[in-house]
């Protein structure tokens, strides 16, 4: 079974792997549009889809995310793992944190999901999303943490709500009343659609500030943000790797 490794910001091109070749497939949602590539890592074939494109050209509201998870499926992954970032709704989860998260709430408003009614109409396609992550990979994630001493939070509740914009503040705050830990714009559709094709799938996601509800705090400036996620982008690199030699072994 193989494994993809779906890089989102900061995470575009895949430099822990080795023989490395772009790859095109065709999906009956399309082409994805941002690049896939295959490679190599400790033996393992692994393939690498850079989310928001080469350059980060694409917003999230542009991905073709049903294209993306389709062609995943296609390759013969059976695991997924994701990069990005959030933003905290929690004081204790501070920037440059990471978060392995265990629930979702879908903000979204894309009708992207819904993928197996489109392949196999007028079939029963029900799918449970009571566990929505794969435990499995979260506990590969959080070992590679501990293991090396990297601060996690083990579990955590996210927002998606559709991109490129912040919540506002009276969102915020109805977000943190519903115990709702980080806030990002992929996990959802993303974890559903891999949900509905049976693949596990796992968010490795670093915090890069707080959201609006932190009245105290100035507005978010993204050169800063960057900053913050080049500076911990060897710390997301040891943590999927550490994940990979453990599926390998298994």
């Amino acid at each position: 079974m193989k494994v993809a490794i779906i890089g989102g910001t900061g995470h575009v091109l895949p430099d822990y792997l080795t023989q490395v070749k772009e790859i095109a497939v065709n999906t009956p949602f399309g082409n994805p549009i941002p690049v896939i590539y295959s490679g190599y890592y400790d033996e393992m074939e692994i393939y690498h889809l850079a989310r928001n494109g080469k350059n980060h050209e694409l917003p999230p509201t542009k991905i073709n995310y049903r294209a993306n998870m389709y062609a995943l499926r296609h390759l013969g992954c059976g695991y997924v793992i994701s990069t990005g970032t959030c933003g905290s709704l929690q004081e204790e989860i501070c920037p440059g944190e990471v978060i392995i998260f265990d629930q979702f709430i879908d903000m979204t408003r894309q009708p992207v999901t819904g993928i197996l009614e489109e392949l196999n109409p007028g079939e029963s396609n029900f799918v449970s999303l009571a566990e929505p992550f794969s435990e499995e990979l979260r506990d590969h994630l959080i070992e590679a943490a501990i293991v090396q001493g990297i601060t996690v939070h083990t579990k955590g509740v996210v927002i998606s709500i559709d991109g490129q914009r912040s919540s506002s503040r009276a969102e915020s705050n109805l977000y943190r009343s519903w115990k709702a830990d980080a806030i990002n714009m992929t996990t959802a559709p993303e974890v559903i659609l891999a949900k509905e094709l049976g693949m596990g799938y796992a968010a490795l996601s670093l915090c890069t500030g707080y959201d609006s509800w932190r009245v105290s705090d100035a507005i978010p400036d993204p050169a800063e943000k960057m900053a913050l996620v080049s500076k911990n982008h060897d710390k997301v690199i040891r943590l999927l790797t550490y994940a990979l030699k453990k599926i390998h072994e298994e």
